[in-house]
């Protein structure tokens, strides 16, 4: 089951590799940066303007930072901009790409098949009321994010267009809330799920401003940065 990782896997190195970012464009900020980190403000540097524009890095080609970051700022900024200050919330929906990144990560659900019958009937195959059921709908709800925030032009030409991204919207959301249903005495992560099945709308919406500066058609263009990016995943993962 998809969990909030990036966060706890965020090491000092790496906070020291996006401050030297943020110091390539402005060293002013850079030292305010190495302050705030000093004093223990990590969140502080994370959600800063400064911040971002180091992660999306400059003439078409990523920061030279990990794929966690690369992701978790830049989502983690849409959010924000949406009234949405949940840290752990940016945690999960940041969490998604960097997890369905690998085929092996996608094949585990549903056996790599998509679409919401085929997601519908994996769930409903599960044992009913049970973990792993709940289990089953919070992994088919993060794959069908994940398609339609990163690869939305994949899931329309299925059919339907901009209605067939909604719909894998609407579906997560409900496969969410079943799952905050099913973990009910799990409190944490049933309170995590109920969260994300009625935010999905704004996940959606930031996982699909962040994919925007490395996905597209130009591969001159930032558009395609990611595409490029995950091509050289085999030595990170």
């Amino acid at each position: 089951m998809i969990r909030p990782m990036i966060h706890r896997l965020v090491t000092r190195d790496d906070l020291s590799r996006l401050v030297a970012e943020i110091g390539r464009m402005d060293r002013a900020e850079a030292r305010s940066a190495e302050h705030a980190l000093a004093a223990g403000a990590v969140d502080a540097v994370l959600d800063s303007p400064s911040a971002s524009e180091a992660v999306r890095g400059r003439g078409g080609a990523p920061a030279a930072l990990p794929l966690t970051l690369l992701w978790y700022v830049p989502v983690r900024a849409a959010l924000r901009a949406r009234g949405v200050g949940d840290v752990e919330l940016a945690d999960y929906a940041a969490t998604l790409p960097v997890v369905f990144s690998t085929s092996q990560a996608v094949r585990a659900v549903a056996r790599g098949e998509r679409g919401l019958a085929v997601w519908w009937r994996y769930v409903s195959s599960l044992p009913a009321g049970t973990v792993a059921q709940a289990e089953g709908a919070a992994d088919a709800a993060a794959l069908a994010l994940w398609w339609a925030g990163c690869f939305p032009e994949s899931v329309a030409r299925r059919g339907g267009g901009n209605a067939m991204i909604r719909a894998y919207v609407t579906f997560a959301a409900q496969a969410l809330a079943l799952a905050a249903r099913l973990l009910e005495r799990r409190i944490g992560e049933a309170a995590l799920y109920a969260r994300a099945g009625e935010r999905a709308e704004a996940l959606h919406a930031a996982l699909f401003e962040a994919r925007s500066d490395y996905l597209g058609r130009d591969v001159h263009a930032p558009e395609r940065r990611l595409e490029r990016f995950l091509k050289r995943l085999g030595s990170d993962n």
